[in-house]
Order: structure tokens, then C-alpha cells, then sequence
């Protein structure tokens, strides 16, 4: 026999006939049942385990992203406080501030906590002096505002309420609310509490429920003479044009002020809560990637059962002239098949599902009757999705590598198989 019979035929890499036998080995018969349910599971597996990873990603961002901008969007990006001596000057440095390129806001004012009561109840609340102008600069509300108007603001007595906490005591604009503070006036007997009366002039409803059921905001004039306050403020609030390079503007604001203060940024006033979000997004990124990695075990399992049942299949293309890197690509191919089809799946599935996520959130909540998302407990209105796509590329190729690396050793398995073992006893 001529010696080049012997040889093994070289084929080209992924020839139609090695795709040909993996669809073959991916179809169900009735003998390979079994395996053809592992490899269902399989996909399922990866689908569902992509999917979720996305879902959870684009929900957790979203919370970061609605909460970053809601408590930005209402309180300061640098907090300037006094040092030595009241903020009495604060209308000079509140000018000097605002004047420093990349500051769109340095807004003055006056904090006080109190109680709000109508005839139907009552709440604690978080009251907040601020100028007519900065008020309306204050997107978050000026924007948001569901009864009454800013308008006038600074002219007369009224108030600005939460929708969360006009609900809860049963008022609308034009109602009166009653503003009790404990810092009321000296007498010999000792200080007695302060007791006014405010029209509403305006609801707003910022959708942060924590902010909507506390937050009264009180011309600033107005706010001093409530509290006390000898012609000074608390603080002012400063609104940056980008929050990330606040190390920038601390130093730039310090200038500024002319007069020694100190500053707190928005890391420092939220740094527990961001960092927390952070943490469990972390935590949860690497629970749901174990769901990947099992529906890949899952494959390797699979594909082993397949070599052993394909080993008499193994021998005879083996035989027939077949190379072990022909017989490796098959293997590889079937159990990658299931990874990529499962992986992609799993990818659209998780972007449809954030798409319409709070559409979903509100069926199951009519189907199971229970809310399944309280205001009161995370903080938002409505469930939030930002799908980052630089992290969803990342879980995607995360998922397809797994799949890939699970098919390596069942199809190095199959290619080092002997075919003289495998057709002895047949």
C-alpha cells in the first residue's frame, strides 16, 4: 500500500463537512435524548445568566444615575460653610463664586429643621431659605413644579412643598401650611417654639420620595427672620458644571470666597451611600456570573457524554482519513454553537427586558397585587435601567469565552481519541 494512503487527508479549517456533523450532533434522535437535554439546559442556562447580568448592570447604573442626579440636582456639588466668623458677607462671596469659570450656580442659604402641620396632620420637615432666582435655577424643581408657581416667589410669604408631603397632609397650593421651629423667641421663661402660618404657592415633585415628603423651601429673607439669623446664612450651596472634577473647583472656589470657609463636596456628604451602591454592584456582577459559569460546566458535561456516545463515529472518520484537529473543530464547534446562541439570546433578551422594564415592574405589581418597587424604601419613583454598553460588551464576551474555553477539553478529548480502542469490541 502506498505510504501516503496511510496519511491523514489535511482538510481546510471549518470545511463544510465539520459544520455539517456538528448540526447533525446538535440535532435530538431519540438514543442521544439525554444529552440533547443537557445541551438544552445549556443554552438556557447562558441565556438566562446573560440576561440577568445585563438586567441587573442597567438597574444598577440606573439607580446611580437618577440618585446622583436627583441629590445633585438639589443640594450643592461644593458645600461652603463658614470658619471664624457668620456668613454675613454672603452676598460678596456668593458673587465671587459664581464668577469662577465652570461654577453655574452659588446659591446662599439659610437650613432650618422644623414641623408641618395642617388640620389633618402633621410631619417633620426640612426647611430651606433660597432666593427667587436661585430657586428657579434649580432645574429639579423649577422644572418639576405639579401645583401652583414660583412666581413671586421672593415677594410674598409662601412656600414651596414636596408632593409626597402635601399628600401626607392632605393640602394644595393655595392651602395654608403651618411651620412650627423650635428656635422661636427669647423670653424670661426661656425660648418658646415658633408658630406661622405659610400659603403654599407651589408643589413640586422631584420623583426621590425621601426629598418630596421633607423639603420646604422658603424665601431667604423670610428664612432668616424665621430662624433668627442676623442678616447671615447656613451655607452656599455651589453647582459645578462637571461634578467628577470637583478636586479642581475646591481649590478655585477656596480663592474665590476671599474669607475662610470650609468645604464639603458631594463625595463627602454621600460617599457611604454611593460607595454601598457600589459594593453590591459589584457583589451582585459576581453572584449572577457564577449562573454563566455553571451553564458552561454544563457544556463541558454534555460534550463529554457526546464524545462517548460519538466514540465508534470518532474512530471511522478517523479511519476514513479525518485529522484530529478536523475531529477537535467539530467538537469544537457543537459546544460553541450552544454558547454563541445562547449568549446572543440571552443579549437580546436582557435589552428588551430594559427597555420596558417599568412596564414590566407595573404588571407584576397588577398581577401579584403588591408593589413590588417602594418609593419609600429605594428612594425613586419609578425603577430605573441605564444600560452602560461598554459593560454589557464586557458580560457578552465574558459569556462567549467561558463557552469557548468549556468546549476545549471534551474536543481535545475526542481528537486524542484511539480509533483502534474505539471499533475493538464493536
Amino acid at each position: 500500500m502506498d505510504e501516503t494512503m496511510s496519511e491523514p487527508v489535511r482538510t481546510p479549517p471549518f470545511a463544510p463537512f465539520e459544520w455539517l456533523l456538528s448540526g447533525r450532533y446538535l440535532r435530538a434522535r431519540r438514543k442521544e435524548g439525554f444529552i440533547s437535554v443537557i445541551a438544552g439546559f445549556s443554552f438556557l442556562g447562558i441565556m438566562l445568566g446573560v440576561a440577568t447580568l445585563i438586567v441587573v448592570m442597567a438597574v444598577m447604573n440606573g439607580f446611580r444615575k437618577e440618585l446622583l442626579d436627583k441629590i445633585l440636582g438639589l443640594n450643592g456639588h461644593l458645600l461652603v460653610q463658614p470658619l471664624e466668623s457668620p456668613l454675613t458677607d454672603w452676598k460678596d462671596v456668593a458673587d465671587r463664586i459664581s464668577q469662577v469659570q465652570g461654577i453655574r450656580l452659588a446659591a446662599p442659604v439659610v437650613d432650618g429643621q422644623g414641623l408641618g402641620s395642617s388640620p389633618f396632620n402633621a410631619a417633620g420637615v426640612f426647611i430651606r431659605g433660597i432666593r427667587s432666582d436661585d430657586l428657579n435655577n434649580l432645574t429639579s424643581i423649577a422644572k418639576n413644579i405639579k401645583q401652583g408657581t414660583l412666581e413671586g416667589f421672593d415677594e410674598g410669604q409662601g412656600v414651596a412643598i414636596g408632593r409626597r408631603l402635601a399628600d401626607q397632609l392632605s393640602l394644595h397650593a393655595g392651602d395654608m401650611i403651618t411651620l412650627v421651629s423650635p428656635k422661636g423667641a427669647v423670653t424670661p421663661m426661656g425660648t418658646t417654639p415658633r408658630i406661622k402660618p405659610y400659603k403654599i404657592s407651589a408643589v413640586f415633585e422631584i420623583g426621590m420620595s425621601e426629598y418630596d415628603s421633607t423639603f420646604v423651601f422658603m424665601p431667604l429673607a423670610e428664612a432668616q427672620a424665621y430662624f433668627n439669623r442676623n442678616n447671615d446664612v447656613s451655607s452656599i450651596e455651589v453647582f459645578t458644571t462637571n461634578p467628577d472634577k470637583i478636586d479642581t473647583y475646591r481649590k478655585l472656589v477656596t480663592e474665590a470666597a476671599g474669607r475662610p470657609v470650609f468645604l464639603v463636596d458631594w463625595r463627602q456628604r454621600n460617599s457611604t451611600f454611593f460607595n454601598a451602591l457600589q459594593v453590591e454592584r459589584n457583589v451582585m456582577f459576581l453572584i449572577l456570573t457564577m449562573i454563566v459559569l455553571v451553564a458552561a460546566l454544563n457544556i463541558v458535561s454534555g460534550l463529554i457524554m457526546l464524545v462517548t456516545d460519538k466514540g465508534q463515529d470518532i474512530a471511522i472518520l478517523r479511519t476514513m482519513g479525518a485529522s484530529q484537529g478536523s475531529i477537535m473543530r467539530i467538537f469544537l464547534i457543537t459546544g460553541a454553537s450552544i454558547g454563541v446562541v445562547g449568549t446572543l439570546t440571552g443579549f437580546a433578551v436582557g435589552m428588551l427586558i430594559c427597555l420596558n422594564i417599568e412596564s414590566i415592574r407595573q404588571f407584576l405589581s397588577w398581577l401579584t397585587n403588591t408593589e413590588l418597587f417602594s418609593p419609600e424604601l429605594y428612594f425613586l419613583s419609578k425603577l430605573p435601567a441605564e444600560v452602560d454598553f461598554g459593560e454589557t460588551l464586557a458580560v457578552v464576551i465574558m459569556a462567549l469565552t467561558l463557552s469557548f474555553l468549556a468546549t476545549l477539553y471534551p474536543s481535545w478529548r475526542a481528537a486524542r481519541l484511539d480509533p483502534v480502542d474505539a471499533l475493538r469490541y464493536e
